[in-house]
């Protein structure tokens, strides 16, 4: 049984429009700062997205989900974070947003040879610096169980060696480490609820 037919909308990037292949949207948006792409099950919904926008996709998909369950609804005013890797270890790169929106608040990478994991937990502790130096008291949401666990423990648990290709981000993952020991911090880190509330806003696309 082949691979489901997937659709890509690209609103940021080298060109932007519908691909019908992963390979056909990432020479659009691999390595293109602050490129905005998600991918959908048939033509027709990437048709609605493109002509809508970004901004549309999330709260239309969120509204969708918590129909169900209207008392259960993620904080509006909060950022979410989230991370891609190409391969594991892989091409690796993160980003944060305004949940209510999707507007980019930073974004990190590619990094040549990452882990989605380790992608993760960068998010949140730049997220983290990024409320704490603007002294606002938001929630950050991510999607990974694996990077609470880490924030939790302050460390990042993590079976990647350090090498040519990821000293780089070898070296900002022990300024993260270090960070945490040496700030507090008021703001929740909260678990997405992916099955009731869709994908994180700080998605990729790349599923």
């Amino acid at each position: 049984m082949g691979q489901k037919q997937k659709f890509y909308v690209v609103w940021k990037g080298r060109e932007t429009g519908i691909f019908r292949s992963w390979k056909e949207c990432e020479i659009q948006v691999k390595g293109f700062e602050a490129a905005r792409f998600k991918s959908f099950d048939t033509e027709e919904e990437a048709g609605e997205a493109y002509k809508n926008g970004p901004q549309f996709v999330n709260k239309a998909s969120a509204k969708k989900k918590m129909l169900s369950n209207p008392a259960h609804r993620p904080i509006l005013e909060s950022i979410s974070v989230d991370a891609a890797c190409s391969g594991n270890p892989g091409v690796l790169e993160y980003r944060g947003v305004e949940t209510s929106t999707g507007r980019l608040l930073f974004h990190q990478g590619p990094f040549p040879q990452g882990t989605v994991n380790i992608g993760e937990f960068l998010a949140i502790v730049h997220g983290l610096g990024y409320l704490k130096q603007r002294n606002i008291n938001l929630p950050i949401y991510t999607d990974s169980k694996t990077a609470l666990a880490w924030l939790k423990k302050k460390k990042a648990n993590t079976k990647l060696e350090t090498n040519a290709l990821n000293s780089d981000l070898m070296l900002l993952l022990s300024r993260a480490e270090s960070w945490l020991e040496k700030n507090q911090w008021s703001n929740p880190v909260l678990k997405w609820d992916t099955e009731a509330w869709g994908e994180i806003p700080a998605d990729f696309g790349r599923k």
